[in-house]
């Protein structure tokens, strides 16, 4: 399953972090691949989804920032039967073990904002049953490369991704793909 993501992502290593319904429009006129969804609520979602997919790309649902949801495994499940989304995203360890039950794609995304955190990835690398690990903020190659080097799930950069040199750094650092909301990265 995780090969569609991985060619997806070969074909195109940018993708797109959408937080309103301009963004859907925007990112649906570009190259990328894959698509972040992280806006919306119980009653839209479906629909949003629906828009990305008729663009044949692939949706993840940032499901933590979906209004209306709860933060229980249940929400998953309303993703799966409600929308066509190929996965999801969260910060959850609950949530990506029941995604991964469903066969959904997983990102476990992560907020690397000092050393602690680090450490808790380092501690918590086996409980991570993700497809992919999202570090935000994704520009500092160095924590890129460690975590790189930790994880069973491959990296995505994200977050403060202002320019081609960042996509680059991230990318040559170890991270996979990188997602960002800067729609002039998106036309790269």
């Amino acid at each position: 399953m995780e090969q569609k993501f991985y060619d997806a992502m070969a074909d195109c290593p940018v993708i797109a972090a959408v937080k309103d319904m301009e963004g859907i429009g925007q990112c649906l006129e570009s190259e990328v691949k894959i698509v972040f969804v992280l806006f919306g609520n119980m009653c839209n979602i479906g629909g949003i989804v629906e828009r990305v997919k008729k663009a044949d790309k692939i949706a993840l649902v940032h499901i933590d920032l979906i209004e209306g949801l709860s933060s229980h495994e249940i929400a998953v499940d309303y993703i799966k039967k409600n929308t066509r989304a190929d996965g999801i995203i969260s910060t959850r360890l609950n949530m990506i073990n029941r995604a991964k039950e469903l066969s959904l794609y997983t990102v476990y995304r992560i907020f690397v904002l000092d050393s602690r955190a680090y450490r808790s990835i380092e501690k918590q690398k086996k409980q991570i049953k993700a497809d992919f690990i999202e570090i935000l903020p994704g520009v500092m190659p160095k924590i890129i490369r460690k975590i790189s080097g930790l994880s069973s799930g491959a990296v995505i950069a994200g977050g403060l991704i202002n320019d081609r040199e960042d996509v680059i750094d991230a990318l040559n650092a170890g991270a996979i793909s990188v997602s960002t909301t800067n729609q002039d990265i998106w036309f790269m």
